[in-house]
């Protein structure tokens, strides 16, 4: 791929940070990047092809996410993140979600949300088919699980149980548009349970819609678990280690994603 050029500016450029935070987000989700390890912006710049612009943007996003942090003279660094934080959030936000279900089973859809999870439930149906394209697959299911979650959060009217979820989120994996471990048989497992929440909440049956949702996010909880558990002890972040994490990255970025 030829390199970007060193002034990269206006769509062009928003575009590419885009795709770029994207796919840095996936690989920080998925534990590339060693807790405590500065992400190297030059040297990510070179192996990823890049220029600098579209980079250092994706990067603020992502501290903007909590998924890194910036310390000025310093740069981004990956923060550190202990399983029992996550597991906790995942509790919470399992209890927030089901009353989010309830509520929106008890009030009854408009229109307009019936169709946004609509919407939301063919995307992520296209997104897990054998036919979706492996590369866009994760970032399209994120899409589609956050307007599916988002929209049941409306749905229930209650700003006490968006400000809960709002507040989980701080714990960035345990936001609804942050897939982690996508092991795709899981993936399709929570998603049909995505299709009988919708299911309860429409036939307006509150319990099952509340049971189905803590089910939901719950299991999400489980997979997460496993696959921090598989990453094994965290090690010390060199910038060896920092070096192989981009190359390992640039590699992805040029393989279709299963």
């Amino acid at each position: 791929m030829a390199k970007a050029s060193r002034t990269d500016t206006g769509p062009r450029a928003t575009t590419r940070s885009g795709s770029l935070a994207e796919r840095l987000r996936q690989a920080l989700l998925d534990g590339l990047f060693a807790p405590a390890s500065r992400l190297n912006e030059v040297h990510l710049s070179r192996t990823l092809s890049v220029s600098r612009t579209p980079l250092r943007a994706a990067l603020q996003m992502l501290a903007g996410e909590g998924l890194l942090h910036y310390t000025p003279n310093k740069g981004f660094t990956v923060p550190e993140q202990s399983l029992s934080s996550i597991v906790d959030a995942y509790e919470m936000r399992a209890l927030a979600e089901g009353l989010a279900a309830r509520l929106a089973a008890e009030r009854g859809l408009s229109e307009t949300a019936r169709a946004a999870l609509d919407a939301s439930l063919t995307a992520g149906d296209a997104a897990l088919a054998d036919t979706a394209d492996p590369s866009k697959r994760r970032a399209a299911y994120a899409d589609a699980n956050e307007i599916f979650h988002g929209t049941i959060h409306e749905a229930a009217g209650s700003s006490l149980v968006k400000d809960v979820v709002r507040l989980c989120q701080r714990v960035p994996q345990a936001s609804a548009h942050n897939i982690v471990a996508f092991d795709l048989d899981d993936m399709r497992q929570r998603h049909a349970l995505h299709h009988r929440i919708y299911e309860a909440i429409i036939c307006r049956e509150p319990r099952e819609a509340e049971a189905l949702m803590r089910q939901h996010v719950l299991s999400v909880k489980l997979s997460m678990a496993r696959a921090f558990g598989r990453r094994g002890p965290a090690e010390m972040a060199t910038p060896e280690t920092e070096r192989a994490a981009a190359d390992t990255l640039a590699a992805a970025l040029r393989e279709p994603r299963v």
